[in-house]
């Protein structure tokens, strides 16, 4: 179930340029039965959370200290209220979408991300998401002020949202103004943090491919801040070889991702491999050279911290995600034949609308 809530959120991570500072709030909503909490809801500011509520502690909390400096002293308990009406709207929610949906059990989430990025350049973007069981449900277009729905069940509602222009208007103006104005006060106050440059560190491991002749070399890239970072295995000095590999959290705020080249012994022998690594902390690419001839990690010694290391990661990931619930508050009275909006969150940092009935 764990791994499904994950998947989930994770669906509609972004992560920042090195250039770009931006605001997300994740919302999430799980049927009932899964030991995890009904609701959950986090706010980011480029890679950081930085406040976190759920349906058990019922309370809106900072994960910074430098957000205290930029909020109001009735700024906790303003957006407590607003999150336990997000609540209630969301369980409905659920009910409704399995409805849609003709499901009669089973575990079902409610997602909503929203927020807005700025560029150095003064370029800015907003956007509105609902998702449902880790799918796209809706998305807003705040240029044309409609809702676009990728599957049959969510026309339903976008028609409803589509013919209330003053909350297409409102979500508008929140994306473009208010939540640029509490992006800008977050990064003045969370400059230090938000803006420190941590070089990475890169680390070569080998082992046996299994079921196979094959030797599968692992470039493990740790400790870096920002988020952002590019890592590629390249052959012969020019060829650049595709692998996927997720950016993982470490436990001290830094960040890590590690990505496995799978080489046979005919291309051991007729090429060289190296993985280059850039970051925006560093002057010049970090380039490491594969020695085939290297300890493989079948023979103990360092591989056995950089395995601890990664699933350190992978754990501090969930616990971020299960708090980092998926983005926006549309809230109001739900019924059982559609979603609804929320009251006016004047003097929050989250949208008026966040929590919507569908």
């Amino acid at each position: 179930m764990l791994r499904a809530v994950v998947l989930a959120i994770l669906c509609c991570v972004h992560v920042s340029s090195g250039g770009t500072h931006s605001m997300r709030y994740f919302y999430m909503g799980v049927s009932e039965g899964t030991g995890l909490p009904e609701f959950t809801a986090v706010g980011m500011v480029d890679d950081e959370q930085i406040n976190y509520y759920d349906s058990v502690k019922k309370e809106m909390i900072p994960r910074q200290e430098w957000v205290n400096e930029a909020v109001d002293l009735d700024f906790w308990s303003r957006n407590t209220r607003n999150l336990v009406g997000s609540q209630q709207n969301f369980k409905a929610n659920i009910g409704i979408a399995m409805q849609r949906f003709n499901q009669t059990g089973g575990v079902h989430t409610w997602q909503n991300m929203y927020g807005c990025e700025l560029d150095d350049d003064g370029t800015k973007r907003g956007f509105f998401q609902f998702g449902y069981d880790g799918k796209d449900f809706l998305s807003f277009d705040k240029d044309t002020l409609t809702w676009t729905a990728p599957v049959q069940p969510a026309v339903i509602t976008k028609h409803k949202w589509d013919a209330n222009r003053a909350l297409c208007q409102g979500d508008k103006a929140y994306l473009e103004t208010e939540c640029i104005e509490w992006l800008q006060k977050y990064v003045q106050y969370g400059r230090e943090t938000l803006e420190r440059r941590v070089p990475p560190a890169v680390t070569l491991l080998q082992g046996k491919a299994h079921g196979s002749a094959d030797t599968e070399v692992l470039c493990h890239v740790t400790g870096f801040f920002p988020r952002a970072v590019e890592v590629t295995w390249v052959r012969d000095g020019r060829d650049q070889l595709e692998q996927s590999g997720e950016v993982l959290p470490n436990q001290d705020g830094t960040y890590q991702l590690r990505k496995i080249l799978t080489v046979s012994p005919e291309e051991q022998r007729r090429h060289s491999y190296s993985c280059q690594v850039d970051h925006i902390s560093l002057d010049q690419k970090i380039v490491k050279e594969w020695d085939p001839n290297m300890r493989s990690s079948s023979d103990g010694g360092p591989p056995i911290g950089i395995i601890a290391g990664v699933i350190v990661g992978v754990l501090a990931l969930a616990a971020v995600i299960i708090g980092v619930v998926i983005w926006k508050k549309r809230q109001g009275g739900a019924q059982k034949s559609d979603y609804s909006k929320a009251p006016s969150k004047e003097g929050s940092d989250t949208s008026s609308d966040t929590a919507a009935n569908a």
